[in-house]
């Protein structure tokens, strides 16, 4: 009894090595999880450094495919391949570049918009140039590159804008032309909004007077001429507008902006295209709807432009929900129609424009807009009608076509107050009446 007491007080320690056994098991435990903390995060590391490596070699291969096609435009050795015709166009450094523009300083800038920015540089020797510098993030990529130093590279007139140098270096890829000194048609036109944080002021450019206008119709007529039927390629510019018409220290007007243009060899004079591409107030009807461009799809666009000339207005979403809600060429064939041809005319040429002359004007714009492209006149005959005092001119229908950006929408006319939707290459194309 003695010998067992001591035992039965201090009781019997069975539960000791159990316990033991149970904080072996915890620290074993936490070492596992230590262990799958530790790989599962060196995974994810090596898995995102692989993907970052594996994007950048594609960013890469990329650029260099890119680079490729785009020297081979400009090696010493090509064959006789329409595509592969060595340009002979100066390749500009681009240390000159930065230099120019003072490294692409925003003082520089002339102005951007989806290719990326255009800068105003100046040469050691005191030229001044334009200098089109492509974003990474561009829409208009290598293809789109390659085609407009293709195409103008090979196209010379007067009223084409001149391409003089080309620079691709360090995933830079930059056109450099001449500078314009009186910026573009839209500028002289309407000028332009410039906003800060406490004021918003419009720059006015030049009061161009009515000759001076008449002048930019004709050199525009002129140059489109010579892109459609007088260059050895037939070139279908697809953009034209007052944007990108560009007018030199005489105010003669130079066409831009290459990088939507097509050409056609042979007969060739027409083609279709699932990616629709323009600007919002200039797209001929069978161009929005079916994707059929032509040289009247440009004949279209100019009818547009030339009634915006003489107006001083723009065919868009402003003009269209204006007070007269009717867009730009249903509002001026109504005027013409009914007598009133000259109300179509900007109040800043009242005292400088020649009535006849005016109205010779809008009735070759409204042939140009009209709806079937067979009822279009070629740019042939709008030159010889332009410069003919004695030619007898077609009486144009009303265009119930136009096309004006209303919230993401396109709005076509058509002859009753219905409305229906349909989609074009993702874009959402509204058919609404005219009165």
């Amino acid at each position: 009894m003695y010998e067992t007491q001591p035992f039965l007080l201090k009781g019997i320690p069975d539960d000791v090595p159990g316990s033991q056994k149970a904080k072996e098991r915890g620290e074993t435990r936490s070492l596992i999880q230590i262990i799958i903390i530790v790989v599962t995060a060196t995974i994810a590391v090596a898995l995102l450094a692989f993907s970052r490596y594996y994007y950048r070699s594609l960013e890469r291969k990329k650029d260099e495919k890119e680079m490729q096609i785009l020297d081979a435009m400009f090696s010493q050795d090509q064959s006789n391949n329409e595509e592969n015709v060595n340009t002979d166009l100066p390749m500009m450094p681009l240390s000159t570049i930065l230099k120019s523009t003072n490294n692409f300083s925003d003082k520089c800038k002339l102005g951007e918009g989806g290719f990326g920015t255009v800068y105003k540089g100046v040469l050691a020797d005191g030229r001044e140039i334009a200098v089109k510098r492509l974003s990474k993030t561009s829409v208009q990529g290598v293809e789109e590159f390659k085609n407009e130093v293709m195409l103008i590279a090979k196209l010379q007139h007067r009223n084409l804008v001149r391409l003089l140098a080309c620079c691709i270096k360090q995933n830079e890829k930059l056109l450099i032309y001449e500078y314009l000194r009186n910026s573009s048609l839209d500028f002289q036109l309407r000028g332009t909004t410039l906003s800060n944080n406490e004021s918003t002021d419009t720059v006015k450019g030049a009061q161009l007077d009515w000759k001076q206008r008449l002048n930019i119709i004709n050199g525009i007529a002129k140059g489109l001429l010579y892109l459609h039927e007088d260059s050895r390629l037939r070139v279908i510019h697809r953009d034209l507008k007052a944007s990108n018409i560009l007018l030199d220290h005489e105010m003669n007007p130079k066409i831009s902006d290459f990088g939507l243009a097509r050409s056609f060899g042979g007969d060739q004079g027409e083609a279709n295209t699932v990616r629709v591409v323009g600007t919002y107030g200039y797209m001929a009807p069978e161009y929005v709807i079916e994707g059929l461009f032509s040289i009247k799809s440009d004949v279209f666009s100019f009818g547009v432009l030339l009634l915006e000339i003489i107006s001083g207005q723009r065919n868009n979403k402003k003009f269209y929900l204006s007070e007269r809600g009717q867009s730009l060429l249903t509002y001026a064939w109504n005027l013409w129609s009914e007598g009133k041809g000259l109300e179509l005319v900007d109040p800043l040429i009242e005292n400088s424009y020649v009535p006849s002359e005016v109205l010779k004007c809008i009735q070759i714009g409204l042939l140009c807009v009209q709806d079937n492209a067979a009822d279009r006149p070629t740019m042939s005959s709008v030159v010889h009608m332009l410069g003919s005092d004695n030619v007898t001119l077609p009486s144009p229908i009303c265009p119930s076509f136009s096309v004006v950006r209303t919230t993401s929408t396109i709005e076509r006319g058509t002859s009753s107050n219905a409305s229906t939707s349909v989609t074009v290459n993702e874009l959402t194309l509204s058919e609404v009446m005219p009165r």
